[in-house]
């Protein structure tokens, strides 16, 4: 096995796969272990409270930001943003950390729906629901991880410490949004957004470690646009 097969099966494929297994396992503690035990005994009571709570400019505000995390906003939204990291910074190296960390965060979404069956709440659905568990929000996971890796780049690329704040203020604000949106709207328990947090974060820094950190060494091989030193190609062609 060639030295980035290896890079790519530790960084990668291992990490993700001990998320899925963390995610199976917070799915049957929350629907078979820890069911009938504090808070997750209240959870249908916040749902309710919520559909309780429901008024017309709550509805379409919900409606915005449950649309900001659909399939297709989401897959529109990383094309766009990644064709304009390419044309702006000329590398593939911020490109394939977001596409990573939002298709890495959908595979493990989706395995995890289908080894936990969790109903979703018991109040009016605004929403139709897709054929999959409940348990976790794919919605709130893709919003996590595009909208949050979306700000790690920016941040990254701020030259202030207010340029950082501001950047993550503002897309932080969006999956969570989402994900009080998809507990609002009556599609997932408070819980299922709680897991997606942790879906969506820990895919960001899955890939931002496998692919943004350029201290880490893939060996002979390179990443697009970066030298097995770590450094950017333009820099290497400059000290030559």
């Amino acid at each position: 096995m060639s030295d980035f097969a290896v890079q790519v099966v530790k960084r990668v494929l291992v990490p993700v796969a001990l998320l899925l297994a963390l995610m199976v396992l917070l799915g049957v503690l929350v629907t078979r272990v820890l069911d009938r035990v504090w808070p997750f005994t209240v959870e249908d009571a916040v749902n309710r409270e919520l559909a309780a709570d429901r008024t017309g400019g709550w509805n379409d505000v919900s409606l915005v930001f449950s649309t900001l995390a659909s399939t297709q906003v989401i897959v529109l939204v990383t094309a766009v943003a990644a064709l304009i990291l390419r044309l702006v910074l000329h590398r593939w190296r911020e490109p394939l950390f977001l596409c990573a960390a939002v298709s890495a965060q959908a595979l493990v979404f989706l395995l995890t729906t289908m080894a936990i069956d969790r109903r979703r709440p018991a109040v009016e659905h605004m929403d139709v629901s897709p054929p999959t568990s409940s348990f976790p929000s794919g919605h709130t996971s893709a919003a996590v991880a595009l909208y949050v890796g979306i700000a790690l780049l920016l941040a990254l690329r701020a030259r202030s410490t207010a340029g950082k704040v501001t950047w993550w203020a503002l897309l932080v604000l969006v999956p969570v949004g989402v994900a009080l949106t998809r507990m609002y709207r009556g599609m997932h328990h408070p819980s299922d957004v709680v897991a997606s947090f942790v879906n969506g974060g820990t895919c960001v820094a899955i890939m931002a470690r496998a692919v943004l950190d350029r201290t880490l060494s893939w060996g002979r091989a390179r990443l697009p646009g970066v030298t097995p030193s770590g450094g950017d190609v333009t820099a290497a062609r400059a000290r030559s």
